[in-house]
C-alpha cells in the first residue's frame, strides 16, 4: 500500500506531520479528517524501484554516524519485544529530516505488504551496503534479528571510532604542513624579492644561498600559475591511471611495502576485514558468501585480491588460516586467531578478538606515527624559515663588514 506523508492542525492549532498510508492521497486526507486532523499537506513518498531514492548530487540520508545510532534505535526497539513493523513506525515518527522519515516509511511500506527487510532494505543501495542487508538477511533467518542488529550497530560504532581515531593522529601534521607551505611561499614571493630590489642596483656578489633563493622566488613569482597547472595534470593522470586495475593493483601492493604507513593500511584493512568476517559467521552467513562479503569491505585491491584467492582455497576444501597463511600481507596475528578458532570451534569469537587487537594496534601505530611527525615537521618548518632568513641576511652582513 502507498505511503503519504502528511502536515497537518491539530484540535488546539499545533502542527503534525507524519506518514501513513493508504490507498489514495484522497483517502489519506480522509483519514487525517477522521483523526480530527485538518489536512495542511499530502505528498505521497518517494520510491525509486532502482533504490536510488535521491538524486546524484545530493548526499546520503544517512551518515556513518546516523546509521549507528538508527541500527542501535532500531535495535533496541525489537530486543524490547516490539513487532519490526512498529519499530519502523516510531523511528519514522522521530526521524530527524524528511528525507530520513520518508525513507523509513518507505521501509515500513514495504514490510507490510509481506517483504522481508533484508528486501526492503536492498531497494536502496545507496544508503545500506550489501553487507549491511546481507548482516539482516542472517539474522532474520535465524530469529534474532534484534541481537544482529545491536552486534550490527556495535561494528557500525567501532568502524567510526576507528577511522576517527585516525583522522584524529592525522589532521595536526596535515594543518602544520600547510601552514609551512603558506608561509614558505609568502616569503618566497614577497620577503624574499624586496631583498632583490635593495641588492639589485649594487654591483656586490651576493652569497651562494641568497642567489639561490632570488631564483626560487624568481621561479615562484613567474611560473606559479604553470606549476598549479602541472599539479593539477599530475593529479588528473594519476586518478585516470589508478582507475585502471593493474595500475591500482600494484599501487596497492607498493603502498602496503612502506615502512610506517604500510603497516597502518595493512593492520587497518585486516581489522575491517576480520571484523565483517566476525560478525558474519556469529549471524549464521555460510563461510563462503561471508569471506566474499568481508573481501568487498577492503580497499586496497592487493589485499583484496589475496582474500579472494584465499577463498577460493577455502572452497577447495582447505580451512580459513592455511587460507590466509599463504598470503604474506594478512598479519600473522589474523591467521594465528583463525586458527585457535578452528580447532576450538569458537571462529567468530576469535576472529572478533582479532578484530579488536589489530584496531588497538592500528591506533597505538597512528598515535606513535603523529608522536614523531609532530617535532619532526615543526623543526622541518623552523629550519626552512630559517634558511629564508638567513639568505636575507647575509648580504646585509656582508654590507657591514665591507663599510667597517
Amino acid at each position: 500500500m502507498p505511503a503519504y506523508s502528511f502536515e497537518a492542525l491539530d484540535a488546539q492549532g499545533q502542527t503534525r506531520r507524519g506518514v501513513l498510508e493508504a490507498d489514495t492521497a484522497r483517502t489519506a486526507r480522509s483519514q487525517l479528517r477522521a483523526q480530527d486532523l485538518v489536512p495542511l499537506k499530502v505528498e505521497p513518498v518517494q520510491r525509486t524501484s532502482s533504490g536510488l531514492n535521491t538524486v546524484i548530487w545530493e548526499s546520503k540520508v544517512f551518515s556513518s554516524t546516523a546509521l549507528a545510532v538508527w541500527t542501535r534505535q532500531l535495535s533496541g526497539l525489537v530486543n524490547a519485544g516490539l513487532p519490526l513493523e512498529r519499530a519502523l513506525a516510531a523511528l519514522s515518527d522521530e526521524a530527524e529530516t524528511p528525507r530520513q522519515r520518508d525513507l523509513v516509511s518507505a521501509l515500513r511500506t514495504e514490510v507490510n505488504a509481506g517483504a522481508p527487510f533484508a528486501k526492503a532494505l536492498s531497494q536502496h543501495p545507496r544508503e545500506f551496503s550489501p553487507i549491511f542487508t546481507a548482516v539482516i538477511g542472517a539474522g532474520e533467518q535465524s530469529g534474532h534479528l534484534g541481537l544482529v542488529l545491536e552486534r550490527l550497530a556495535d561494528d557500525l560504532q567501532e568502524q567510526q571510532n576507528l577511522r576517527g581515531k585516525l583522522l584524529a593522529a592525522g589532521l595536526y601534521p596535515a594543518i602544520v604542513c600547510v601552514v609551512a607551505l603558506v608561509i614558505v611561499l609568502f616569503l618566497l614571493a614577497y620577503v624574499v624579492p624586496q631583498v632583490a630590489q635593495v641588492f639589485g642596483s649594487n654591483q656586490q656578489q651576493l652569497p651562494v644561498l641568497t642567489s639561490f633563493m632570488l631564483a626560487l622566488s624568481s621561479f615562484v613569482q613567474n611560473f606559479w600559475l604553470w606549476g598549479l597547472v602541472l599539479i593539477a595534470l599530475l593529479s588528473a593522470g594519476g586518478h585516470v591511471a589508478l582507475k585502471q586495475a593493474n595500475v591500482r593493483l600494484r599501487f596497492d601492493a607498493m603502498w602496503l611495502q612502506l615502512p610506517l604507513i604500510g603497516r597502518l593500511a595493512r593492520g587497518y584493512n585486516a581489522a575491517r576485514f576480520a571484523s565483517t568476517l566476525a560478525m558474519l559467521a556469529t549471524a549464521g552467513v555460510p563461510i563462503l558468501k561471508a569471506l566474499q562479503a568481508a573481501a568487498d569491505t577492503l580497499s586496497n585491491t592487493a589485499l583484496k585480491r589475496d582474500a579472494q584467492e584465499a577463498l577460493v582455497l577455502v572452497r577447495e576444501g582447505a580451512p580459513l588460516a592455511s587460507a590466509l597463511a599463504q598470503h604474506k600481507r594478512f598479519p600473522r596475528l589474523l591467521v594465528m586467531f583463525s586458527r585457535l578458532g578452528e580447532q576450538t570451534g569458537t571462529l567468530p569469537t576469535m576472529l572478533q578478538r582479532a578484530a579488536a587487537q589489530l584496531s588497538e594496534e592500528v591506533q597505538r601505530r597512528a598515535l606513535q606515527l603523529a608522536t614523531i611527525l609532530e617535532p619532526l615537521l615543526i623543526v622541518a618548518m623552523g629550519a626552512m624559515v630559517m634558511l629564508i632568513v638567513l639568505a636575507v641576511m647575509l648580504p646585509i652582513i656582508q654590507l657591514n663588514q665591507w663599510v667597517r
